[in-house]
Formats: structure tokens, C-alpha cells, sequence
């Protein structure tokens, strides 16, 4: 997407979404949140998933970013749950390893898109905007924004 295009998307847009971000690799975290904000989002990042949910930030989250394996309760178990308590909030998975099996759960589950790392800021503002213009409601498969991932 070029800088106008996301320009006059973002233009359009009446509320400014909150995108949180759930990563153990703070360098990570820190890239994607110095991102979100650069372009107008809110930001809020969380080092693992147990600390999203404890957050109380569950309700105001326009889009998840969540990498797929971390310590404790991974990116799937919590998209398992956030299904499971009939959350809309659309979720991006992203993962430095490239697995098929992970990627083909998620999708089917309702995530927006799945982003293997290293991913381009194109890449990645695409997949929020999809998820910020799409029908959340589960059980619906979605548009791949990144089919050859």
C-alpha cells in the first residue's frame, strides 16, 4: 500500500484503534510499537500471553498481533480461548518458523492473517487494515492476506 492510499485510509477512520502486541522478544515488541505508533495507532504490548489477558485490555484491542510460540501459554492457546469466551477481537499471528500445521489452525480458527517473520511494514499494515474492515464473527474462514507464507 502506498503513503497516500494509507493516508486517506487512515483519514477515514473515527477512532483511533489500539493494536496490541503479544511477544516474548521485546525487540520485537519495541519494533512493531514504535510501528503502531508511527502510523496513529495506539499501542500496547505485553510479553506474554497470561499478561494480556490479565490486563484488562482484552475489551479495547482493535487487532491482536500474536507470535505463535511463547513461554507458557502460547499465541494458539490463546486464540483457543479467545474463541472459546466468543471474542471478536481479530488477530495477526506472527513467527519466525515456518510451520504449516500452526498456520493452517490459526486461519481456520479466525485469525485475520499469519506473518512469518522477518515481515515487511507493508506486510503487516495490510493485514491490520483487513482486520480492522472485516466481519469478525468466528467460524467464518477468512481471506489470506499473505497466501504464499
Amino acid at each position: 500500500m502506498d503513503d497516500a492510499s494509507w493516508k486517506k485510509w487512515k483519514a477515514s477512520v473515527t477512532v483511533i484503534p489500539t493494536i496490541s502486541i503479544v511477544d516474548d522478544d521485546e525487540s520485537v515488541r519495541e519494533a512493531i510499537e514504535s510501528l503502531m505508533k508511527s502510523v496513529g495507532y495506539i499501542a500496547k504490548v505485553f510479553p506474554s500471553a497470561g499478561d494480556f489477558l490479565s490486563s484488562g485490555h482484552l475489551d479495547d484491542t482493535g487487532c491482536l498481533i500474536l507470535d505463535v510460540q511463547m513461554p507458557g501459554m502460547s499465541g494458539l492457546e490463546l486464540q483457543d480461548r479467545l474463541v472459546a469466551s466468543k471474542s471478536q477481537v481479530p488477530i495477526i499471528f506472527i513467527s519466525a518458523h515456518c510451520d504449516a500445521d500452526a498456520r493452517a489452525r490459526a486461519l481456520k480458527a479466525g485469525a485475520v492473517g499469519f506473518l512469518q517473520k522477518p515481515f515487511s511494514e507493508d506486510a503487516l499494515l495490510n493485514a491490520i487494515k483487513l482486520s480492522l474492515t472485516i466481519d469478525t464473527g468466528r467460524g467464518h474462514d477468512r481471506p489470506d492476506p499473505n497466501p504464499s507464507i
